[in-house]
């Protein structure tokens, strides 16, 4: 049976199944990255740390219970713009604790360990508890991975796709939406299957790719994505592979070295951060085709190059938009 039709089957079964999804029963009590979170009743006021918590809880129809949200790298996404639009962002980066707290939120959701973690940034999980706040790092950055050694953290499992469903699922049941986050569930199963369909027709196991997310200057060396991160599970689901061999999350590797890989595609982050100059996609394009290292490039000479969305690379929501991106671009390799 082919993968579209394996999709199709899927999500018939689970948009059926999502029609009588159980409700849920409190006091709920799940794990969260080894902390045991438990819930009297649904959350009433959601305080997001990181742009791709935030969509998610949009994505399940949550958007009323979100009362403050930070740490954008793009503008939010447009079918969520008008309901964005009345919810105070608390900061475009990391928020103060303060802040957060400032709300008054019965929950936290958090894109990224490091800033709500052992070190965080924003605060530790404990400060929050001591202040009855449940905090939940999204799955995805903290199983497999410890987010104590490299800046971004290093991965000691290759992501696993079903931590991103993991997210949906548990805060779907969290707030009592469990057919939402099913039927969401399912639609991404199926746009992922029809994603690695198109790349097969077009012989993707030829190539090869790097992912670049931004540099602290452009003359020095980027920050790229591992060989076990969010960009490599799609290379690796499409039948690519990826030139950068490290664990951890966003290494820096030399021009020198990627040119010496000559990968079939350049992948670019496109972001309305600022925090480097390579934020920028146009910096980013024009220093690749001007420096006398990568303008000799086969990617940058035969102009395939990707410009896919920042957050497209994080495992978020718009991670599906990134593979489909990614599967099309296979076509003119």
């Amino acid at each position: 049976m082919s993968l579209r039709r394996l999709a199709l089957l899927f999500t018939g079964l689970s948009l059926s199944s999502a029609a009588f999804a159980a409700p849920t029963h409190y006091p709920l009590t799940i794990d969260n990255c080894g902390v045991p979170l438990t819930f009297a009743h649904a959350p009433h006021k959601a305080v997001t740390i990181g742009q791709a918590a935030t969509e998610m809880l949009y994505s399940l129809g949550l958007s009323q219970q979100v009362v403050g949200t930070s740490l954008w790298f793009n503008q939010v996404l447009a079918q969520y713009q008008d309901a964005n639009s009345r919810i105070e962002r608390l900061a475009d980066n990391a928020p103060s604790f303060e802040s957060v707290i400032g709300k008054r939120p019965d929950f936290v959701p958090v894109q990224f360990e490091w800033m709500v973690g052992p070190q965080g940034a924003v605060g530790t999980r404990q400060q929050f508890a001591d202040l009855k706040i449940p905090t939940y790092i999204l799955p995805s950055d903290c199983e497999g991975k410890d987010n104590l050694v490299g800046a971004d953290g290093t991965r000691l499992q290759a992501f696993n796709i079903d931590t991103l469903y993991k997210s949906i699922a548990q805060q779907a049941e969290i707030f009592d939406v469990q057919d939402r986050g099913q039927a969401l569930i399912a639609e991404y199963k199926a746009r992922l299957g029809k994603a690695v369909e198109q790349a097969k027709k077009h012989d993707s196991n030829s190539a090869s790719a790097v992912f670049w997310f931004s540099s602290p200057d452009l003359n020095a060396a980027p920050f790229v994505a591992g060989r076990k991160g969010i960009p490599n599970f799609m290379l690796d689901t499409l039948g690519m592979r990826n030139i950068v061999e490290s664990d951890e999350e966003w290494p820096t590797v030399g021009w020198e070295t990627i040119a010496k890989a000559n990968p079939t595609i350049l992948v670019i982050a496109r972001m309305d951060r600022r925090r480097f100059p390579a934020d920028d996609h146009e910096k980013k394009l024009a220093f690749l085709r001007s420096d006398p290292v990568t303008r000799n490039m086969d990617a940058v000479k035969n102009n395939r190059i990707v410009i896919m969305d920042a957050s497209a690379m994080e495992s978020s929501v718009r991670l599906f938009d990134g593979i489909e991106q990614l599967a099309k671009a296979t076509e003119g390799q």
